[in-house]
């Protein structure tokens, strides 16, 4: 016979033993006691939290023999029927396998029919978010006028998926993820009653593994049951499931401050060929990073989880960096995480994570202008992407520059350009000076190795915008405020538009990493003329030269992406 699950023989039989609900657990025993039951109940929240077993407890409970105060008593006939699993009056049906209107049909023709020997039928619905809509409006007319003997628990793990109208015709209960701590004394309890031995220590890794989940961390503790039969510790643990070792997670940590892409690289793959599993390892640098960015914000969330060993050199290592250098690092490896997936090349995601990672921890030195090493080869770059004419100027290093007295004093940069009441105060992008960054650390230089990205990014959101994009330029950054040069002023309207304006912010904080806005403006050393400008000069009866179109990014765009002919008027 096989072996029982330790989280399926140790199911709560009782709601004192749930673990982390509280709030659920007191409203329910209330109303159990109040008699104030209900015919229909949502159970919301992430998995392995005790949503399906909360369910079984509630149907015992209202069926149980014994007064309400001692309910469930685990005693009677429909307690002991309900924990070995032959209560007919309690009707488990797993959604995703039962997702069609058929189904539905079926359960409203059987919800008439009396209970056989429980007071209540209780039908537990799991994974309800499958149903398809059909289906959900067939159970729709049952949950809002069900027959006095039937209860409903719906358990879910997305709500949102669920109509609006069966979701105001339920009690809404959400559980939450159970904490560390929770699930250690939970671990420490159960492997009492196997009669196993864990060091508290890898039963703490155990519960972080499990990232809030009580039946994964069972599921782990049973699995690591089998691994020895004597004491397990933390370093058989970490060899049973392939994770990294702190002492790993520090040395990567460090060589990432000090900007050491060649150390940092031997470490990750000596781990990887030791064994470590790349996904665990992206996951354990996470939640390293997440430290170091709480331990940096003055947050005590974490303080309770670190030993005093170990509170210094996570200080000095939080102190080797910006809070957006940890904000971004934390986001590329999450995204490690999701990719590293077992490829041909499973530790590479790892790899770029790290050395993107490095590339913010770069300093970057204020004033630099285009013309000055990475930024000018990014810059260059840049221009090729966009195919600009060969004729056009770039944007001057030797701009005329702007103190920044002069914009506390009138709020307008020198240089700045009035226009008739027609038209709003423009800015000339010869106003700003290249690489007047915000502390450093986003630097025009940096924007400019990013644009490709960006643009790539750009092109699935709206392919006309990115196309826009490419007759743009950044020439300076401040206050989080990168400065777009355009040559058009066509462009530059399309690009204020409230709509596309947030696409291109959006896409713009995702690829650098932290929240920015954009400001348009027209490049004034750039001689080439819009169509919009030169129809209002022919319209004041001024000369105009024929305009070579064919320049432009958008005509491009439409030439080669959908086929369209450029036709001489």
């Amino acid at each position: 016979m096989t072996a029982q699950a330790l989280y399926r023989k140790w199911r709560p039989r009782t709601f004192e033993e749930i673990v982390g609900q509280q709030h659920v657990v007191r409203t329910l025993r209330n109303a159990l006691i109040s008699g104030r039951i209900h015919h229909a109940y949502l159970f919301a929240g992430p998995r392995g939290t005790g949503k399906t077993t909360t369910a079984r407890l509630l149907a015992k409970a209202v069926n149980c023999l014994a007064p309400k105060e001692e309910r469930p008593c685990n005693e009677c006939e429909i307690c002991v029927a309900v924990n070995e699993g032959r209560l007919l009056d309690l009707i488990e049906i797993d959604a995703a396998s039962n997702t069609g209107v058929d189904d539905v049909r079926e359960l409203r023709e059987r919800v008439g029919f009396r209970p056989n020997e429980a007071r209540y039928k209780v039908y537990v619905i799991d994974e309800v978010h499958m149903l398809s809509n059909a289906a959900f409006n067939a159970l729709l007319k049952t949950l809002e006028e069900p027959p006095e003997h039937a209860i409903f628990v719906l358990a879910t793990t997305e709500p949102h998926k669920i109509l609006p109208t069966v979701l105001s015709r339920c009690q809404r209960f959400d559980f939450h993820r159970i904490s560390v701590g929770e699930i250690v004394d939970r671990l420490e309890w159960l492997a009492g009653r196997e009669g196993l031995q864990f060091e508290r220590q890898a039963l703490e890794l155990i519960a972080r593994q499990a990232t809030g989940s009580m039946r994964d961390a069972e599921s782990l503790l049973d699995q690591l049951a089998s691994y020895d039969d004597g004491r397990i510790t933390i370093e058989q643990m970490r060899t049973a499931l392939g994770i990294g070792a702190s002492e790993t997670v520090m040395q990567i940590t460090d060589a990432l401050g000090r900007r050491d892409v060649a150390q940092g690289l031997d470490v990750i793959n000596a781990a990887v060929d030791k064994g470590m599993d790349p996904r665990q390892f992206a996951r354990q640098m996470v939640e390293h990073l997440r430290t170091l960015l709480l331990l940096k914000l003055g947050s005590r969330d974490v303080l309770p989880y670190i030993s005093e060993e170990m509170l210094p050199s996570l200080h000095d290592q939080a102190a080797a960096f910006s809070r957006r250098q940890l904000v971004r690092g934390v986001q590329l490896f999450n995204e490690a995480a999701r990719e590293a997936k077992g490829g041909w090349q499973p530790q590479l995601p790892l790899e770029m994570a790290f050395i993107e990672a490095v590339l913010m921890t770069e300093p970057a030195v204020k004033g630099d202008a285009p013309s000055t090493a990475v930024s000018s080869s990014a810059s260059s770059r840049h221009r090729d992407s966009r195919s600009v004419p060969a004729n056009t100027p770039s944007v001057s290093s030797d701009r005329s520059k702007r103190s920044r007295s002069d914009v506390e004093k009138t709020g307008k940069p020198n240089g700045a350009e009035q226009t008739s009441d027609s038209e709003v105060v423009r800015d000339s992008a010869t106003a700003y000076e290249v690489g007047d960054e915000d502390d450093g650390l986003l630097t025009t230089g940096l924007i400019l190795e990013q644009w490709p990205r960006f643009l790539n990014a750009l092109r699935p959101r709206d392919l006309s915008l990115e196309a826009l994009m490419r007759s743009c330029e950044p020439v300076g950054v401040e206050n989080e405020v990168v400065i777009l040069s355009f040559s058009h002023k066509f462009h530059r309207s399309k690009v204020e538009e409230d709509k596309k304006r947030g696409i291109v912010e959006d896409v713009l904080s995702d690829v650098l990493g932290c929240r920015l806005r954009i400001r348009c403006v027209i490049n004034k050393n750039r001689e080439s003329h819009s169509s919009r400008e030169v129809a209002e000069q022919v319209g004041e009866g001024e000369e105009s030269e024929s305009l070579d179109v064919s320049d432009d990014p958008v005509v491009q765009m439409a030439v080669n992406e959908l086929g369209a002919e450029v036709v001489s008027g």
